[in-house]
């Protein structure tokens, strides 16, 4: 018998398929202190929660009988992903039971916001008739952007399009057929697309790219009299530069389900304000989302105890110590490659990854270093976090296909990871290869040949292969106070005067004037920084 304990409430329908199931033994306790989850842990195979529940580094060592966390919801900043992982415990989510109530939420403040419902309601209680002072907008025939499109961006789409709206969206991963599919006009440039809108609604995951995405600069661009929703994250949208948008009238409401700091506090100005509507976090605060996470997570653990299927992995499987042992090079290699043409790619639309795995890597498990690359291709760009265990299948789900070939011929290298993405606007390709087990290198950026290092700040610049270029970037970057500490040329053709790429690796980032500078030069035609971890990181899953 497997036992699950479950220390928060959980719908009595997946108590049911809990109990039901021929295998496993439940044990409900909630209201537990934190010693006494640690003393129940000790007789637990695997464990359910929601928000209620704090799983902490101190709470998973020294558990070995737990093999599996399923959090009854999408948020699992309650669990400490890294102790989980290192204790070999397999922590899953249930990402798709709260679509449609959120995206139905996102709807519903859409509505309330356009027809003044909230305001118009506490005048009715304060005995007041004020028809006329709450003349709203309709929906039909308005242009909306929604910023994102996962499961809950493309379900809010759908619910736009039925109210006879313009849907625009934006998207870096999704294929253009799957937008056209729910009758999307996709973008691949946010500030184009925010330029065009009445509505605009973000459905994003909070990262380093999407804090204050929407703020001031953005604003500025929008239409006079535009209306923001933010059911998904607080802090996508920068709460100071949206207050000072609608008390100028730029913006003419803002519907908010989540703030940077939850609950805002009382001298918040958007919640002063009359033009915006507040709910606290309510976007998946319905009956139906809570029963449907609660049978979620039931059949999840159950799959995993029984049969050893995973769904909605949100970190590492527990794979053998030796074998990970042996494969971690690989798989650093292969998601710093991923993470290299990512951002390289400039939101292009992909529609397709092929991997090449040469000599001894080709004898390695291709399925991970795909995920491990593929990890890194979308990594900071979805709702969900891309991982060894889940990357495959998001990027399936937005149409991208994946393909991994091996061969075990040396080559130039004794192994080699080769990855060619293909976008919309063509292909971009890399290779790595590795000196020892720790020395990861980059050989190959589409044409050109190079040996440059794989990690921390690399800024590349593309140029015209002529003499005094190499020393003019050196003293910009020194006039900037930026120390470079290796360089790498490669030539398209092994001869003096045609096209050429120079990877520098940096000790700090240069500022924007040093950008500007290099790229000022007549004889650099394209400059771009990229950002890897330092070498020897540990990979985001271990």
């Amino acid at each position: 018998m497997h036992r699950v304990l479950i220390t928060d409430n959980l719908s009595p329908a997946g108590l049911r398929v809990l109990e039901e199931t021929d295998g496993i033994e439940v044990d409900v306790r909630s209201g537990l202190s934190p010693e006494q989850v640690r003393e129940a842990l000790h007789e637990a195979d695997g464990i359910i929660i929601r928000s209620g529940t704090k799983l902490t580094a101190e709470l998973l060592a020294g558990q070995p009988r737990l093999k599996v966390i399923v959090r009854a919801g999408v948020g699992v900043d309650n669990i400490d992903l890294a102790a989980a992982t290192r204790e070999g415990i397999v922590v899953m989510n249930t990402p798709a039971g709260n679509t449609t109530s959120t995206a139905e939420h996102t709807i519903a403040m859409m509505m309330a916001l356009s027809r003044n419902i909230g305001p118009a309601s506490q005048s009715m209680r304060e005995g007041r008739w004020d028809r006329k002072k709450y003349t709203g907008t309709q929906l039909a025939g308005k242009t909306v952007g929604v910023m994102g499109l996962g499961r809950i961006g493309q379900s809010v789409a759908r619910r736009c399009r039925g109210l006879e709206m313009t849907v625009l969206g934006y998207d870096p991963f999704i294929s253009e057929e799957k937008a056209a599919e729910q009758g999307i006009e996709l973008y691949r440039d946010l500030d184009e697309m925010i330029t065009k809108v009445d509505y605009l609604t973000v459905h994003t995951p909070l990262t380093d790219e999407t804090r204050g995405v929407i703020n001031a600069a953005r604003i500025a661009t929008m239409r006079q009299g535009v209306r923001i929703i933010n059911c998904a994250r607080g802090g996508i949208v920068d709460e100071n530069d949206l207050a000072d948008a609608i008390e100028s009238g730029h913006v003419a409401g803002a519907a908010l389900d989540v703030f940077s700091t939850e609950p805002p506090p009382e001298d918040s100005r958007l919640r002063s304000l009359p033009q915006v509507l507040c709910t606290p976090h309510l976007g998946a605060s319905t009956d139906e989302a809570q029963e449907q996470v609660a049978l979620e997570a039931a059949e999840i653990i159950t799959a995993y105890l029984l049969r050893g299927e995973i769904r909605y992995a949100v970190n590492m499987a527990p794979i053998a110590a030796s074998e990970l042992e042996a494969v971690r090079p690989y798989l650093d290699l292969a998601h710093r490659l991923g993470l290299l043409l990512s951002q390289l790619n400039k939101s292009h639309a992909i529609s397709k990854a092929d991997l090449l795995f040469r000599g001894d890597a080709a004898s390695k498990p291709a399925k991970l270093m795909l995920n491990a690359f593929t990890s890194g291709l979308l990594s900071g760009a979805l709702e969900e976090s891309p991982n060894i265990i889940n990357a495959e299948m998001l990027a399936r789900e937005r149409g991208i296909e994946l393909t991994e070939s091996t061969s075990s011929e040396l080559g130039a290298f004794s192994t080699m990871i080769a990855a060619t993405v293909h976008t919309d606007q063509g292909e971009l390709s890399a290779a790595g290869t590795m000196f020892g087990n720790e020395f990861l290198r980059l050989v190959r950026l589409d044409n050109y040949q190079m040996d440059a290092y794989l990690d921390g700040l690399m800024l590349l610049y593309r140029h015209r292969d002529v003499p005094g270029l190499i020393g003019a970037i050196g003293t910009v970057f020194g006039k900037h106070q930026v120390n470079i500490s290796h360089m790498a040329l490669g030539r398209e053709k092994n001869e003096p005067g045609g096209d050429a790429i120079a990877v520098l690796n940096l000790d700090n980032e240069p500022s924007q004037a040093a950008m500007d500078e290099v790229q000022a030069h007549p004889d650099v035609t394209g400059v771009q920084l990229v950002k890897l971890p330092e070498a020897g990181a540990p990979l985001p899953w271990l």
